[in-house]
């Protein structure tokens, strides 16, 4: 009764006027979410992963990577419900969503279409449908995978957004007692999606699984319901280190499901318990070594950081084409391509992020309700979300 208790005060302030309780374990969660997606993306670059016996290594470590994605809209969408508070404006909270995630989108899509211009391959159609972000609504490799691969989860993204005020007051109406019912059914409904795109040919059926907004709503979904069951201390998932083993188990057995289901629901439940585990522990004061300075840290970072790596891989490699070089300078590269990325991650997060989604947000003082996905937590704002988190295929094609 102890636990519920607390449970039950903490999300009291996030309903009401006093900030919602933070939810520093998210944070440090985001980046290994976003380091498994570069760790996916290294894989998957010809150029790195050559040596036969290097791809296997990889393979085991990184086959499964492409799973951050379905982490960040489990996420997003259970950060964005805990931080909501009543009265909020659907304008407003569009305003502080676009200000979030559109000036560092806009800056790596200009670097990168700047550089397939001059290489003469950017193709209008899927360059204007990536930035506007609406490409992940069209069923062609060339318009979803466009110029930043990585941002059509941005693009999944928008639409959750656009659909949450609408969402979030009809579930509010569910009562305290069924909403394990809905938890359920967005679980079910993940599965289900695979199951659909039977009748459908392997390309669409990919794009239909993995990329339509439409489908992965069922994950947002997932991620609203945690954050209610949690806000009325009706949450009794396991705790972060069995959550943590059991996303460490199915990861590893990814790669021996059925490639439909592997995609995306494989991964869901594993990561939804450790989500739930993460906040619960944030929420009801238990320790948690997610927390830490330097992961919080990282976590911040992890947005910017989850736009720029795949082009930092994608023409680093390049430069690699021809050579046959040993394995430990392959390692070597990657390490060195992972350094660039985190540096540039961190030049965009001071120099672009944050000074303009304050500036575009029209807070000089952030007081806002939420700040999710990509950002529950940070020391001196308001909460509110990302990613988004994006990334390639989770077995090929780069885009």
């Amino acid at each position: 009764m102890r636990c519920r208790r607390r449970v039950t005060r903490a999300s009291r302030s996030s309903a009401g006027t006093d900030a919602p309780v933070r939810l520093p374990s998210l944070t440090g969660l985001r980046w290994f979410a976003a380091f498994a997606v570069f760790g996916f993306h290294i894989r998957y670059a010809p150029e790195l992963s050559a040596d036969p016996g290097l791809a296997s290594v990889l393979d085991v470590l990184f086959g499964p990577g492409a799973a951050g994605v379905p982490f960040f809209f489990i996420l997003s969408g259970l950060v964005l419900t805990w931080s909501a508070r009543p009265g909020d404006r659907p304008g407003a909270f569009w305003r502080r969503r676009a200000a979030r995630i559109l000036p560092v989108h806009v800056v790596m899509w200009t670097g990168v279409f700047t550089v397939l211009a001059v290489r003469r391959i950017a193709e209008p159609g899927p360059a204007l449908t990536g930035l506007v972000l609406i490409q992940a609504w069209i069923p062609d490799q060339a318009y979803y995978f466009g110029v930043n691969t990585p941002a059509w989860s941005l693009s999944c993204e928008m639409a959750f957004y656009a659909a949450f005020p609408l969402m979030l007051p009809l579930l509010r109406r569910v009562p305290a007692n069924r909403l394990s019912l809905v938890a359920a059914g967005a679980f079910a409904a993940i599965w289900l999606v695979p199951v659909v795109s039977l009748a459908m040919p392997r390309d669409i059926a990919y794009w239909f699984v993995w990329v339509f907004p439409a489908a992965r709503v069922f994950e947002f979904l997932l991620g609203m319901s945690l954050a209610l069951l949690i806000r009325e201390g009706r949450w009794r998932g396991p705790g972060l280190v069995p959550s943590a083993a059991l996303v460490a188990a199915a990861y590893l057995a990814q790669p021996y499901m059925w490639e439909r289901w592997a995609w995306v629901a494989w991964m869901s439940g594993p990561l939804a318990l450790l989500v739930a585990a993460a906040a619960s522990a944030d929420v009801e004061g238990r320790r948690s070594l997610l927390r830490t300075p330097v992961l919080i840290r990282l976590g911040e970072l992890s947005f910017a950081f989850y736009l720029c790596h795949h082009p930092v891989i994608r023409f680093g490699a390049r430069l690699l084409r021809g050579a046959t070089p040993s394995v430990p300078m392959l390692v070597a590269v990657a390490a060195g391509m992972l350094l660039l990325a985190v540096g540039l991650a961190w030049s965009l997060y001071h120099l672009v992020e944050r000074p303009l989604e304050k500036r575009l947000s029209g807070r000089r003082r952030a007081t806002g309700p939420e700040r999710e996905t990509n950002r529950p937590y940070d020391r001196d704002r308001d909460p509110a979300p990302a990613t988004s988190s994006s990334e390639s295929p989770p077995h090929g094609s780069d885009g």
